[in-house]
């Protein structure tokens, strides 16, 4: 057993598998959230951010989409589909560049995204309620530190 490849004393001090454990058992409450609306996870995620940049009022396209989620195209495509075959969104041909794809929320993604976002939201003050302001704070940070730029 001495001769084992982990870098670690113990599981519990693997950053990786903490960060693991901590998503999978927050994903698996959203999922179970969404499951009564026939939403996926990737699918909210993509329909929040096109309720977040329509308040903004920007044109986005299926990169800004892949940009600002993480999500891998291929994912971001098959959910675009089932959301377009559900009509919660439109896709369409971008204005100023036609190799691109717009994505707009139609009337019922905007208002199943809507009743969504404060379910999520409650969710979310509930898993991180346990940590106090100062440590959500740092939490956010670490976060934002390790997602920017981190794709594949």
């Amino acid at each position: 057993m001495a001769n084992l490849p982990f870098g670690f004393d113990t599981p519990e001090h693997s950053p990786g598998l903490l960060l693991w454990q901590t998503t999978t058992c927050w994903q698996r409450l959203i999922k179970k959230s969404l499951e009564p609306y026939n939403i996926s996870h990737s699918q909210f995620v993509i329909l929040a951010i096109l309720l977040w940049w329509r308040g903004k009022n920007k044109d986005v396209t299926q990169v800004n989409i892949v940009n600002m989620s993480k999500l891998d195209k291929m994912t971001v495509s098959k959910s675009l589909k089932k959301l377009v075959s559900i009509f919660l969104v439109k896709r369409y041909e971008n204005k100023k560049d036609t190799r691109a794809k717009s994505v707009l929320l139609t009337k019922s993604g905007v208002d199943l995204v809507k009743k969504l976002v404060p379910l999520v939201e409650g969710i979310d003050a509930v898993f991180f309620g346990k940590l106090k302001s100062k440590e959500e704070q740092n939490l956010i940070m670490t976060l934002q530190k390790l997602a920017v730029n981190s794709r594949d």
